[in-house]
């Protein structure tokens, strides 16, 4: 899968909290980035989706400050960790049971030029909010989907094993 529309300027992404106590830098280009129409997602975010830059752990740096762990229900029952800035509260990545604490699942929208990193595919649109208006020529599923078909085979030879 070719990444057309991404921005590079290079291949690190800065990003932190409101308050700004805390500052990471994700090292390369995601694996993939999701835009969740899942209603726990919605839930989570109070929003009407969740765009998320799939990329391995060690290749987040905390740059400043200390990120707090808290857990949350899922909807696979396993919880999902939420990474937080412990003074303004916001989440900045979170890490699910089904990639374990390999795979950072770093909010886009946390990063100073989140622009660069668009979606990939659209997940879960099923229960997406009727308004929510995928653009032509997006990949989007109604659930999950397969891996093998929808992830680039640069992204797939760097997951975690």
């Amino acid at each position: 899968m070719a990444r057309p529309d991404r921005i590079e300027k290079d291949d690190t992404y800065e990003g932190g909290c409101a308050c700004g106590k805390v500052r990471f830098r994700m090292e390369s280009l995601p694996l993939i980035v999701h835009c969740c129409h899942c209603h726990w997602c919605q839930r989570e975010t109070g929003t009407s989706y969740a765009l998320n830059a799939l990329i391995e752990a060690d290749r987040v740096t905390l740059l400043q400050g200390k990120a707090e762990m808290t857990v949350i229900p899922s909807n696979s029952g396993k919880g999902q960790k939420i990474w937080r800035c412990p003074e303004c509260r916001i989440a900045l990545w979170s890490n699910y049971a089904g990639s374990g604490d390999k795979i950072d699942f770093v909010r886009v929208g946390t990063l100073d030029e989140a622009q660069r990193l668009p979606p990939d595919i659209h997940i879960f649109t099923a229960s997406k909010q009727p308004w929510v208006v995928i653009p032509e020529g997006h990949v989007a599923v109604e659930e999950y989907y397969d891996l093998r078909e929808h992830w680039p085979d640069e992204s797939r030879a760097r997951l975690p094993r």
